[in-house]
């Protein structure tokens, strides 16, 4: 099985950005940890702040990958491309926010991407990615 992972705009931050709401750990650090937990799952990673390289990564790789697991930051809530992308590839896709998004500013409230996605993970930290892949993993035997 093969997964990837794909961050939006500023969680190239976590670890430093509102450790209140996001935690104290980065990205970098944790993946490690995901990898060894699926060992038997390949898992790929990549992160941006633009919009099109975000679409780019999940076109790239949206007929061969088995899921993908997307954390569209800020994109979650504007971006009718990503949920376009999301419609035209072959891929699951699982999006996923650290934070609980409905216990925050309305505008958060509402997402753009969730009517493409094969189901939505939020507010369980860093542990959504781990959920996500759970998912996946059922979904894909």
């Amino acid at each position: 099985m093969k997964i990837l992972i794909v961050n939006g705009p500023n969680l190239n931050l976590l670890g430093t950005r509102e450790p209140d709401v996001y935690g104290s750990t980065s990205f970098e650090r944790y993946l490690p940890e995901l990898k060894a937990r699926y060992a038997g799952i390949e898992i790929d990673y990549f992160q941006s702040n633009i919009e099109g390289e975000l679409i780019d990564a999940m076109q790239k790789v949206g007929f061969t990958v088995d899921g993908i697991v997307l954390n569209a930051g800020a994109y979650t809530h504007t971006s009718i491309a990503l949920a376009d992308c999301i419609r035209s590839i072959k891929a699951p896709v699982v999006e996923v926010h650290i934070s609980n998004v409905h216990r925050r500013e309305e505008y958060r409230h509402r997402s753009m991407i969730s009517a493409a996605c094969e189901g939505v993970i939020c507010g369980f930290g860093l542990d959504s990615y781990r959920l996500a892949i759970e998912a996946l993993s059922a979904k894909g035997k």
